[in-house]
């Protein structure tokens, strides 16, 4: 069943942090979600003391610092949401998941943390872990170099990447749920890859690539009327990544809903397609 009773939003109190909050409590208001924010202190070793004890005091002033601090953060944002303030201590990433899973959350909202001209090409690698290893869905920041977030905190037009696999359907089923909610119209993105062998005679015949685009257009059509989903269709041939992030920024959506899961057999909860179009989206992304 669709719910978003629990929402996570893990925050370190940076500029991106603020930003997810305002998607964080649009997306809370909707669905009448509870937010818990999730400050994870990484302890300090590093510190200019010659003693542990030493270490334990400051390491103690520190968590209360970042107790303050949570007590601050967006203190006038939450109007009569119920919000709970954790502070917990370890390895972010892990920290994460592991309350995500305990407190059964049903999304976590969180930014990718994409500076500068080479880290643009790299997810934050705390992000990358929690997408990798969370059970729930992920929404995550468009990963730019802009201080901004750039998370919209009520999408006016949401795009959906399907591959047209045995997920599909429920994917389409979160995007078009949000639309409901928001308002907001439904775009279906499917991209035929360039490696796709059923292109491989592309060359030879000129309608061949028709011929596959327009099946790919009938069996995501079949598989929305068969949904009850209504929305446009959109469908591209290349690289999926790029032509993917192609599309939603051709249709000026402010939220790209894309799945996250992967076969068994590839040993992982993050197929590359995903990681790449996270990464290269002009919008946030909803991986489910």
């Amino acid at each position: 069943m669709f719910t978003v009773a629990k929402i996570l939003l893990p925050i370190d109190f940076s500029v991106r942090s603020a930003d997810a909050a305002d998607a964080a409590v649009a997306v809370a208001e909707r669905f009448g979600s509870e937010i818990a924010l999730l400050h994870v202190l990484v302890p300090r070793f590093d510190l200019p003391v010659t003693t542990s004890a030493q270490t334990r005091v400051l390491n103690s002033g520190l968590r209360v610092e970042a107790e303050e601090q949570m007590k601050e953060f967006r203190r006038n944002l939450w109007g009569r949401l119920e919000v709970k303030r954790v502070l917990r201590e370890g390895d972010p990433a892990r920290t994460i998941v592991e309350y995500a899973t305990e407190e059964h959350v049903d999304l976590i909202m969180m930014p990718t943390h994409g500076y500068g001209p080479f880290r643009r090409l790299l997810l934050g690698s705390v992000t990358a872990k929690v997408l990798h290893d969370a059970q729930c869905p992920v929404w995550t920041a468009a990963h730019t170099p802009d201080a901004s977030s750039s998370i919209s905190a009520t999408p006016r037009r949401i795009a959906c990447a399907v591959d047209l696999g045995r997920q599909s359907s429920s994917i389409l089923s979160w995007a078009s749920r949000l639309c409901w909610e928001f308002g907001a119209p439904l775009s279906a993105i499917h991209v035929v890859s360039s490696l796709d062998p059923r292109l491989e005679d592309y060359y030879l015949s000129p309608e061949w690539r028709s011929d596959v685009v327009e099946n790919a257009k009938a069996e995501l059509q079949q598989l929305m009327e068969t949904a009850g989903i209504d929305g446009e269709i959109q469908i591209d041939v290349g690289p999926v990544a790029g032509a993917v992030a192609d599309a939603a920024r051709r249709l000026k959506a402010d939220l790209l809903v894309i799945g996250r899961n992967c076969d068994d057999s590839a040993g992982g909860r993050l197929p590359t397609n995903a990681y790449a179009i996270i990464r290269e989206s002009p919008c946030p992304v909803l991986s489910v």
